[in-house]
């Protein structure tokens, strides 16, 4: 898809509350059963929703709902979710706003308890529907504002903007002039503030701005211009330019074209941020001989060898073996694994009772602690826990970590992680 994708802050909604099951069966002068949409604690099938664009010129993430399907398989075949079965739905978004809110009015029509582990660029488009059914939003990727404004949102991370200010920082130490290569679209118009603020925490001056298409098939014009605009020919910079490309998928496409366009130059640095790119792209360009050596990366998670991630990669390996969507390395695949150990703590926290849209939101607006394994710090969604940075309320984890390109192979380039809510807290306009 080409254009500008518009996208804006939802306003608040007031939510409506589904009759009870008392209610349901008096109206209907029929015997008592559950309501649709929920379970009633003694076994039955729990539905939810994982939806990703796939086989799309722009971004895809088909191992988003793979994963989803994956962890279902495992979870069912050791009993389910505190006894009850948990079914899968999954759909594809095609990186439009149209099917995205399809796929929203859909998982409302099959009365879903919960669209866990998902991604769209077009929140504003999907998460109305969603609103209007009461079905929360649990692990979005955080591509746009409104998963970070609308309540029935709850995000595992930081998205973009906490990668993007993380980034900043670090670069404001390392860098000669930074170029950020971003989309040209709403989305992306973001991005440069967020760079920004970390740069300023840091004494940098702000990055250059260069738009490009998302669903561009080469980058020359692009590489060519950040790379001029990077090099200081006339006095050497004790520090190297950097060239940021944040343009999720296009990134290897973006660096085709900079590996042959930087050898006309002098050497400069690239940064960007993970979703951007995983191991198996810096393999695909190069590895240690290629443009991303030394590349400073700003990840949600710790890097895919740590041992943290064992457990999700056994369930890889047990339920989606030769499945080549399911990347353990891919942001969006780990992302989905957090948002479904959500989904488990709070089908757990319900113990007997039932599971439902409603059930499923109050135990985490009543502040149910989530434990990852250290995957990210614990999560709670209180009013009292949400962090209240301006543009961004639904923000309850601002922390990163932050990786660089050693010998070719994504490394940790510091232990632990990063705390951005103070650079976001400084984004201006």
């Amino acid at each position: 898809m080409t254009g500008r994708r518009r996208t804006r802050s939802p306003f608040s909604t007031n939510l409506p509350r589904s009759m009870s099951a008392l209610a349901v069966c008096a109206a209907l002068a029929a015997g008592c059963g559950v309501v649709p949409g929920t379970s009633d604690g003694t076994g039955s099938d729990i539905t939810v929703m994982t939806w990703a664009p796939e086989n799309t010129d722009a971004t895809n993430k088909p191992g988003m709902p793979a994963m989803a399907k994956a962890y279902a398989r495992w979870i069912n075949s050791t009993g389910g979710l505190n006894g009850h079965k948990l079914k899968v739905l999954t759909c594809n978004d095609h990186n439009d706003r149209v099917a995205a809110a399809k796929c929203a009015r859909r998982a409302a029509d099959e009365n879903v308890v919960a669209v866990v582990g998902s991604y769209s660029q077009f929140g504003d488009d999907f998460l109305g529907p969603l609103a209007s059914a009461g079905i929360p939003y649990i692990g979005g990727y955080g591509v746009t504002n409104d998963e970070f404004t609308n309540p029935m949102s709850y995000p595992v991370n930081g998205g973009s903007p906490a990668l993007l200010a993380g980034l900043g920082k670090e670069l404001a130490a390392v860098c000669g002039p930074v170029a950020l290569i971003r989309p040209d679209s709403i989305a992306g118009d973001q991005l440069p503030q967020l760079l920004d603020s970390g740069l300023r925490a840091g004494g940098h001056a702000r990055a250059l701005d260069q738009l490009a298409a998302e669903d561009a098939t080469e980058y020359g014009t692009q590489t060519k211009l950040a790379l001029e605009r990077t090099t200081d020919k006339a006095s050497p910079n004790e520090n190297k330019g950097c060239v940021v490309p944040a343009l999720g998928d296009r990134n290897t496409t973006f660096m085709d074209s900079f590996r042959r366009d930087r050898k006309d130059y002098p050497a400069v640095r690239t940064a960007t941020v993970l979703g951007s790119v995983d191991q198996t792209v810096i393999n695909a360009n190069g590895g240690k001989s290629g443009p991303y050596e030394d590349s400073y990366i700003t990840g949600w998670y710790p890097v895919a060898s740590d041992p943290r991630w064992d457990r999700m990669k056994k369930v890889i390996n047990e339920e989606a073996f030769g499945d080549n969507r399911i990347d353990p390395q891919d942001a969006g695949v780990q992302t989905t694994w957090i948002a479904y150990t959500v989904l488990k703590a709070v089908v757990e926290s319900l113990d007997e009772g039932e599971v439902s849209s409603i059930t499923v939101r109050r135990a985490l607006d009543k502040g149910l602690r989530v434990a990852t394994g250290g995957l990210t710090p614990t999560l709670r969604w209180r009013f009292e826990d949400l962090l209240q940075v301006v543009g961004f309320p639904r923000l309850v984890n601002t922390q990163v970590t932050l990786q660089v390109v050693r010998q070719g192979r994504l490394v940790a380039a510091r232990k632990g992680f990063v705390n951005t809510s103070k650079l976001l807290e400084s984004v201006k306009d």
